[in-house]
């Protein structure tokens, strides 16, 4: 599907009726590795209207000039929420990049959303003030190894516990939309990669249920940081999973999906608490 929004043609793919629920992708990635980590959990639960946008510059969303800052990003979402799903409230998903736009919304339209998950979210945008544990592997393969290309540079780096399954997730969901994203358009944003704003300097904290997920061999966003997030939700269920990179829902596929359908118990109670 396709909705302008700003005059730019948005493309996101959605199913299912009831409730939205908005998922956001990471960068420079597009739609699919969420609707392939997220679609799983609603195979046997209904009454969620799951919305998986591309955001500007990646998958099928061109990138446009005037977007030269990730403020100019989020303009972007808020307006695209407006179109899709005027005067509702939502539950957010985001993973890596998602996830810093996620709270971007939070910061923005919190009283709006009833629920929130973060996976292996990007905190903070300074390398100086990261803590990033270095790349390992946990469990070789030699299957994997030797199916390795120069194409899947990313992904070796990546892995924490290697297999086939893994190098086929990846080769299927994340490397043709980097293929096919506007790495020259995506260069001039990262220069202004942080929002203007204190995003995580929240007025009151978020109430509705959270859950936040983090990567104990996360190479990437790391887990540490994610840490400073736990005052700004108190129903939130934080969680740092060991054999697990930045691929979190992969390499933890079972955990990752325990969790995120216990996350949805407590967002749908919630829901129905507040409606009464």
């Amino acid at each position: 599907m396709e909705v302008m929004v700003k005059s730019i043609p948005l493309y996101y793919e959605e199913f299912g009726t009831g409730n939205p629920i908005v998922m956001l992708h990471g960068w420079p990635s597009d739609h699919r590795h969420m609707v392939a980590d997220m679609e799983p959990l609603f195979e046997h639960r209904q009454g969620w209207r799951r919305i998986y946008p591309d955001l500007p510059g990646m998958g099928k969303t061109p990138g446009a000039d005037w977007i030269t800052h990730q403020d100019d990003m989020l303009e972007m979402l808020v307006a695209f929420l407006q179109q899709v799903a005027p005067d509702q409230r939502y539950v957010v998903a985001g993973s890596s990049y998602g996830g810093y736009m996620a709270r971007g919304l939070v910061y923005r339209l919190g009283e709006k959303i009833d629920g929130v998950s973060l996976m292996v979210p990007v905190i903070e945008t300074e390398e100086s003030k990261q803590h990033i544990p270095p790349p390992q592997v946990l469990v070789e393969d030699p299957q994997f190894q030797a199916a390795l290309t120069p194409g899947d540079a990313v992904v070796s780096r990546m892995v924490v516990v290697q297999s086939p399954g893994r190098l086929e997730f990846f080769r299927k969901y994340i490397q043709p939309a980097i293929a096919i994203a506007d790495h020259a358009f995506l260069g001039r944003v990262a220069k202004n990669y942080a929002f203007s704003f204190p995003v995580d300097q929240l007025t009151k904290p978020f109430p509705g249920p959270a859950l936040i997920l983090t990567g104990r061999q996360d190479s990437s966003c790391g887990y540490r940081d994610a840490l400073n997030l736990l005052d700004n939700y108190p129903r939130g269920t934080f969680a740092v999973l060991d054999r697990a990179g930045h691929g979190l829902g992969v390499e933890q596929k079972g955990l990752f999906r325990a969790l995120a359908q216990e996350w949805l118990d407590r967002v749908e109670e919630y829901i129905a608490r507040n409606s009464r």
